[in-house]
């Protein structure tokens, strides 16, 4: 049997993008090459597709779209013929593949658009699906499902540019200060301010509103936070639960890459039962929305030990140090060996 042609996609237009390249460098580093071939496919950030043949070196300095190396390419639109289609100067090289692993995060990536790409040309692919991906990147939806599957969630409510003031100040008056307000289709906490009085709140909701047209604002939620890795389709594996410890503030995109002030406590600093309480309403919560492959589950846990849901990341960070392969790894499950089974869950589609 020949190895496994996986297509390992990278980059994207989001605002996530350098994020990208650091999770697929690290995928792709670690890829049994005894196993698989790999094809290097980059979106640029103005969305053009390119092959791409240098090393790794130039993904993680992002200098890689310069390489003369890269090629132009597309997908075949022919339900079943599994290929790229590189174009050349003079003529068009097809290479078959057989699971696409998109390494993209936040919008065009992780939002069901790409998924439905590979849906239409029927392609395999590793994580979640079109619907799944859709709804867990808009956190005013994910919301809505998983309150109506029993779970708890924090009050909310979702404001566009045609809101009234009235209403928000009604909010505010009823949940009280501080809030959230949130861009409800970004990642990584991009665009996320935490307001501690009127003042606060409206200029998170213009900066927010620059960013995405819905904006959820969300209540505070006294405790700490803790997450779910989870892999699989129908029996699901649970990596350790852990534990994000904020001093200050709250954990924005710049604490979750430097951790300058934050610290993750792997594993989290709590007892066995309250952990395994954890680790069911975070499977509750994966199968609710539809989840596949893989996905992140972010819960509160308020001073009371009631469990709250926070959102769900369906492509989380993925290099070595980040926090669902630890989690799993944590429980046992080395990175490589987290790569071959989304690679095999993948191809059951």
């Amino acid at each position: 049997m020949g190895k496994i042609v996986v297509a390992v996609i990278f980059g994207g237009e989001s605002s996530e993008y350098e994020v990208s390249l650091k999770s697929a460098s690290a995928v792709m580093e670690n890829l049994d090459i005894e196993k698989y071939d790999v094809i290097k496919i980059g979106i640029t950030r103005d969305g053009k597709w390119l092959r791409y043949n240098g090393t790794l070196d130039k993904i993680k300095e992002n200098t890689w779209f310069l390489d003369g190396s890269c090629r132009q390419i597309m997908l075949s639109p022919n339900k079943g013929d599994r290929k790229i289609i590189e174009i050349h100067p003079n003529e068009f090289v097809h290479t078959q593949i057989d699971i696409v692993f998109p390494v993209l995060h936040g919008r065009n990536g992780e939002d069901g658009t790409l998924q439905g790409l590979f849906e239409i040309t029927g392609i395999p692919y590793v994580g979640c699906d079109v619907a799944a991906s859709s709804i867990c990147i808009d956190k005013d939806y994910a919301h809505k499902i998983v309150q109506y599957a029993g779970f708890d969630v924090p009050q909310s409510i979702a404001i566009d540019n045609r809101t009234k003031e009235d209403e928000i100040n009604k909010f505010a008056e009823n949940v009280g200060y501080p809030i959230y307000v949130k861009p409800s289709r970004e990642g990584s906490s991009i665009g996320i301010t935490k307001a501690e009085n009127h003042s606060d709140l409206m200029g998170g909701i213009e900066a927010a509103l620059k960013l995405d047209g819905k904006v959820v604002l969300e209540e505070n939620i006294e405790g700490f936070e803790v997450g779910c890795a989870i892999l699989g389709n129908d029996d699901l594996i649970v990596g350790t639960v852990d534990e994000i410890e904020v001093p200050n503030g709250f954990f924005d995109f710049t604490e979750k890459y430097t951790l300058q002030n934050s610290k993750i406590h792997l594993p989290a600093r709590i007892d066995q039962d309250l952990s395994e309480r954890i680790k069911e309403i975070g499977k509750g919560i994966y199968k609710a929305l539809g989840c596949s492959g893989l996905s992140r589950v972010d819960l509160f846990v308020d001073k009371n030990h009631r469990i709250v849901f926070n959102e769900v990341n369906t492509l989380p960070g993925f290099t070595t140090g980040s926090r669902f392969p630890n989690m799993l790894l944590h429980a046992g499950i080395a990175y490589r060996d987290i790569l071959d089974k989304l690679i095999d869950l993948g191809m059951q589609r």
